[in-house]
């Protein structure tokens, strides 16, 4: 009988399209943009000194790892009871918990951001309720705040911290606990010394996840945020799009890119570079 194994020679042919694929598309276009940083249009060092001479740019950076590091938290805290309950729960209800945590998926970005602003505004439904509880007098303010940013973010991050957390715990097994609690361990113990080590894998790649994609949040920032609220990812749009300076704006996406850089770095010190999947 004939083997359908496909020779190893002949495999880098099925990689290839791939390659190219993210050559083209992908590195290409953003080695091209970021060299600007360096080259505009000739050899220059005039972005680089300009970012170290003015420093609002650092403190929008640390603005930034702020709201990326709260919202990581968050979505944590949130995230690992219900990558729990998806566990323990019945094939049933795991199915709908999971429709739960999917929806996000399947509504726009943009739709979402302005759902919390009709939630979250002076005359949102949030203060119209306060008030006709009678808890409040005068509207509260939530929109255009830094509550605002991190609420809408750790709303729409919250999915892929629960997802990175349930594809870990769905491996453990669950007798490991009765053992210990065979052996006199408390469930809290039990939890605290062999399921929580068994699932830092998963807060690790949960982690990872959602801060590198908090760090280049755009929509929900600008949108939902006050002057006190701007990242980077928004200096960067005004730099390209409003100030056309395309120069200065690729030296911002390289400070973006090399933070997000030593954060990954910093990841795989601590988990393997597997994990993440």
């Amino acid at each position: 009988m004939r083997s359908s194994k496909v020779p190893t020679e002949f495999g880098w042919f099925f990689i290839i399209p791939s390659v190219f694929f993210l050559l083209v598309v992908f590195i290409f276009p953003i080695s091209l943009f970021l060299s600007k940083s360096g080259f505009d249009p000739g050899p220059t060092s005039k972005h680089l000194l300009h970012l170290f001479d003015n420093p609002v740019f650092f403190k929008v950076l640390w603005i930034t790892f702020k709201i990326s590091f709260t919202v990581t938290l968050s979505a944590l805290l949130i995230g690992y009871p219900i990558a729990y309950l998806l566990t323990v729960v019945s094939e049933r209800a795991r199915n709908l918990l999971m429709i739960l945590v999917l929806i996000p998926f399947w509504t726009s970005l943009l739709v979402r951001t302005y759902a919390w602003m009709v939630l979250l505004g002076r005359k949102g439904i949030i203060n119209q309720t306060l008030i006709y509880l009678e808890l409040i007098d005068q509207p509260v303010k939530m929109l255009y705040t830094t509550f605002a940013v991190n609420v809408g973010m750790v709303q729409m991050m919250t999915p892929f911290m629960v997802l990175a957390l349930f594809s870990v715990m769905k491996g453990i097994e669950r007798g490991l606990l009765q053992a210990a609690g065979s052996l006199g361990a408390s469930k809290f113990q039990a939890f605290i010394r062999i399921y929580l080590p068994l699932s830092m894998p998963g807060i690790g790649a949960g982690c990872l996840l959602v801060f590198i994609y908090s760090l280049g949040f755009f929509i929900t920032p600008a949108l939902l945020g006050g002057r006190k609220d701007i990242m980077l990812s928004m200096l960067i749009e005004e730099q390209v799009s409003s100030l056309l300076n395309w120069g200065f704006g690729a030296m911002l996406a390289l400070l973006l890119l090399s933070a997000t850089a030593v954060f990954f770095f910093i990841y795989t010190r601590f988990f393997k570079l597997e994990q993440i999947g």
